[in-house]
């Protein structure tokens, strides 16, 4: 049976030690997305190696940590303008309504956003149903 979520809820990344960051539900975006900074590739005992940290440095979650993975791949994606971005696309486990999802991640830059992450179909398919009356618990409209 599938679980009903918000439009924002939030999530888990275990791997990248970032617990209850609340994060945007996008039926419109296939590819989920989070906001990152620091992002390079270097070359380290001849595998190429990207280096990134999660949320913008005023966020309450943000660690600081500078994450590195040879788990990347780079994908072109549709901007809401329209416009086609390259993006460096990565792999973890996302933890959402007590789920753990293995969940593919763009890095972007969305510092300008209200939400440092976005939560895409891709992840959401066959899992949800998003009830967009829903919104976290300081609001009028609690989710159960």
């Amino acid at each position: 049976m599938k679980k009903v979520i918000g439009r924002k809820t939030k999530i888990s990344l275990p791997e990248w030690e970032i617990e209850g960051v609340l994060a945007k539900v996008d039926t419109g975006a296939y590819t989920s997305a989070v906001h990152a900074e620091e992002v390079k590739e270097e070359l380290e005992d001849g595998h190429q190696i990207l280096k990134f940290s999660l949320l913008p440095p005023h966020h309450p979650k943000h660690t600081g940590n500078l994450i590195q993975t040879r788990n990347y791949t780079i994908k072109k994606v549709k901007n809401s303008f329209g416009q086609v971005e390259h993006r460096y696309k990565v792999k973890t486990k996302v933890d959402v309504m007590g789920d753990q999802i293995d969940a593919e991640f763009t890095l972007s830059d969305r510092k300008k956003m209200k939400n440092a992450i976005l939560l895409g179909r891709k992840l959401l398919k066959g899992r949800f149903l998003v009830d967009v009356d829903l919104v976290p618990a300081k609001s009028k409209k609690q989710i159960p």
